[in-house]
């Protein structure tokens, strides 16, 4: 693996370490961002963690808990860290165990690295180019990352789905995802939906767990950039909704288009 996965990795780690201390704790320390989204301690220890692990590649980092770098400075980017310190922290204050640490390396506007890390399971998914994604299990602070891939499954690692499944979020089903799924149903016939928190809908895709994620709600460049490299890491698309128009990064304004990923 190269030194910017494995600092990556490393990183992803260590913030799910400091994510699982407050989750185990009473305290999360809930407070509200601007758009009224929660933000705890989790957040901000975790993005002080990886921050401080990334600034040894000096490359550029753009993350969800420091995001203001104005436009005129980030377009001069030809390659950068994105990093979401804690994916999913709705599903974290639920404690569900439904949340993820995802940093990605983005080079001309495109994912080319992405780490998804699981603290509660303790699952980490990458991918880099030319070696594919992968996932391993048990990983900790303990673990020997240099011969990580030696302990790692390729994926997708399930090949065939019983049924065409779709996953999706429960905090985000609206009126055109339903009529999507409608869609899929007339060409699929029976169907299964399964409901996943963070990027972990993504990962489901990468692994062959789900046929495809459509999401038509709002996400930002930070929530998608790792799952995005991970899946076509895959072999999977991610595309906006007319099924052939990239998704790409490092946009002025930072939110997603609607987008589909398919395996």
């Amino acid at each position: 693996m190269n030194d910017n996965l494995i600092l990556a990795i490393k990183a992803a780690i260590f913030a799910g370490k400091e994510i699982l201390e407050i989750y185990k704790s009473e305290d999360f320390e809930i407070k509200l961002k601007s758009d009224d989204s929660p933000l705890t301690l989790a957040d901000q220890k975790a993005h002080n963690v990886i921050v401080d692990i990334l600034s040894e590649t000096n490359i550029p980092i753009l993350s969800e808990e420091g995001k203001d770098i104005s436009y005129d400075e980030r377009q001069k980017w030809d390659c950068y860290w994105l990093v979401d310190p804690l994916d999913g922290t709705k599903e974290f204050i639920k404690r569900n165990g439904e949340f993820t640490v995802n940093i990605a390396l983005i080079k001309e506007n495109t994912p080319v690295l992405g780490v998804i890390y699981v603290p509660v399971t303790k699952d980490l998914y990458f991918s880099d180019e030319g070696i594919g994604a992968l996932k391993a299990i048990n990983v900790d602070s303990e673990t020997d990352l240099n011969n990580l891939i030696q302990f790692s499954f390729k994926l997708p690692f399930f090949t065939e789905t019983e049924k065409f499944t779709v996953v999706g979020s429960r905090s985000h089903m609206n009126k055109e995802t339903e009529e999507f799924i409608d869609d899929l149903k007339n060409q699929h016939g029976e169907l299964e939906f399964i409901s996943k928190g963070s990027s972990l809908k993504i990962c489901m895709v990468a692994e062959g767990i789900a046929n495809i994620y459509p999401r038509f709600a709002p996400t930002m460049e930070w929530d998608t950039a790792a799952g995005h490299a991970i899946a076509t890491g895959a072999g999977c698309s991610v595309t906006q909704i007319d099924k052939k128009t990239p998704v790409v990064y490092n946009k002025e304004n930072l939110l997603n288009p609607w987008f589909i990923i398919v395996r």
